[in-house]
């Protein structure tokens, strides 16, 4: 693992976004085209930013969606296809772009985008860690164990209290139940994983993470210093409980 620290969050979102821009750009330029995941959230605004203001063959990146709520309606302002495509879609065009549809029939839905993604490996992952340490909404005791792709997960009270806190929903009832998830397993499979992990708010998840003495579910990002390439980017004040 390659820790980064930069000064803030505007900082933290370009060094994240020119890790990743520079993995996408050796992949197209070694087979043709890159096949990339994305999260979402409050931590990727200025990663995302910062990413598609990059010089990158766009109609040559494929996009897969990491994690999205069960029955929430696109509309929505916190659904995560409607962010996915108003911050990156909508502006970049890649030559496609797989969302995840917590909606209807959610079983075969994921049956279907687990065929598309398992085609190939990915290039690089863009991820976050959340405020109880999870990755995509594998929250504590997170299953290590599922090799699925896509799992659907039930949320814990501190990851919903995460998603009011920044602002998605009113309150902890407003936040579904339930969503599909990336698991651990996939994630792991990814070529490059650029963690981008801003703010005071995550002090503590990043440090559980890093003192963590081996990979435990309790504390689910604690697996990706077992990563042979993942790229953990800070700011100081989501470093500030550790020393680097």
């Amino acid at each position: 693992m390659n820790i980064y620290k930069e000064k803030n969050e505007e900082e933290l979102g370009k060094t994240a976004a020119s890790c990743g821009a520079a993995v996408i750009k050796r992949a197209i330029g070694q087979k043709g085209y890159a096949r990339i995941i994305l999260a979402t959230g409050a931590s990727q605004f200025s990663m995302l930013e910062n990413l598609v203001k990059m010089d990158i063959p766009w109609d040559k990146v494929t996009m897969f969606h990491l994690d999205e709520y069960c029955d929430l309606l696109m509309t929505h302002k916190a659904s995560f296809r409607r962010y996915l495509k108003e911050r990156f879609v909508d502006l970049v065009h890649p030559q496609r772009a797989y969302f995840i549809d917590g909606e209807g029939d959610v079983e075969n839905k994921i049956k279907a985008l687990t065929v598309a993604l398992r085609e190939e490996p990915i290039d690089v992952a863009f991820i976050g860690i959340g405020e109880n340490g999870h990755i995509a909404f594998n929250d504590p005791p997170a299953d290590f164990d599922t090799k699925e792709a896509y799992i659907v997960v039930n949320l814990d009270d501190d990851c919903k209290r995460q998603q009011v806190n920044e602002g998605w929903f009113p309150a902890i009832g407003d936040v579904p139940s339930r969503a599909v998830s990336m698991t651990v397993h996939q994630i792991m499979q990814s070529k490059t994983i650029v963690c981008t992990v801003p703010g005071i708010c995550k002090a503590r998840a990043v440090k559980a993470t890093l003192e963590a003495k081996e990979a435990t579910p309790l504390v689910p990002a604690s697996i990706l210093k077992q990563h042979k390439d993942c790229q953990l980017i800070l700011d100081e004040e989501s470093a500030s409980l550790i020393s680097i």
